[in-house]
């Protein structure tokens, strides 16, 4: 006999149970978190969607500013237009202030300050702009332009409209918007 209560002695041996009860609980929780994040992984890998460490979506990285603009450059997709009232005032990437009523722009890897062309397939119309921003960052477009370009393009109602953007030569450097 060792002087304990069997009241004691089963609490001991509970314990002992207890523990290996726990490290049972805390592999198949290391087993489920391990296959959600693998399935979580799978899944982004099928869809092409980019996910954080904590299996959220991240935003897609997007390719480095271009050094320079080669003269034969051109892009072809979907322009938006940005700046509400809300907007103007605040600073762009470029540092300065957003103005509405500027023909300006942003775009992902064009150099700040580059002049290009917005020819509006839609209208026919075109408009010489200066990237000052960086974006667009909502689904698939390649240009977001300022009200004033948009209105002068025909697209400020249309919210999106297809473009071609091309540098602009030298006789483009002042602003046109008539028919090409």
């Amino acid at each position: 006999m060792t002087g304990k209560t069997d009241h004691q002695r089963a609490g001991g041996e509970r314990s002992g149970n207890t523990a290996r009860f726990g490290a049972t609980v805390a592999v198949a929780c290391l087993m489920l978190a391990t296959s959600g994040l693998l399935n979580a992984a799978q899944a982004a890998a099928r869809h092409a969607v980019a996910t954080t460490r904590h299996g959220g979506r991240a935003s897609a990285r997007r390719p480095p500013a271009m050094a320079h603009v080669p003269a034969n450059w051109n892009q072809h997709g979907l322009a938006s237009w940005y700046g509400t009232g809300r907007q103007s005032g605040h600073a762009t990437a470029s540092g300065e202030q957003f103005d509405p009523d500027a023909l300006t722009a942003a775009h992902a890897q064009l150099p700040l300050g580059t002049r290009v062309r917005v020819h509006a397939l839609s209208t026919g119309r075109s408009v010489v702009v200066r990237v000052n921003d960086r974006g667009p960052y909502h689904g698939h477009r390649i240009i977001d332009l300022s009200p004033e370009a948009a209105r002068q393009l025909g697209i400020l109602g249309r919210g999106v409209s297809t473009v071609e953007i091309e540098p602009a030569r030298g006789a483009d450097e002042e602003v046109a918007s008539a028919t090409r």
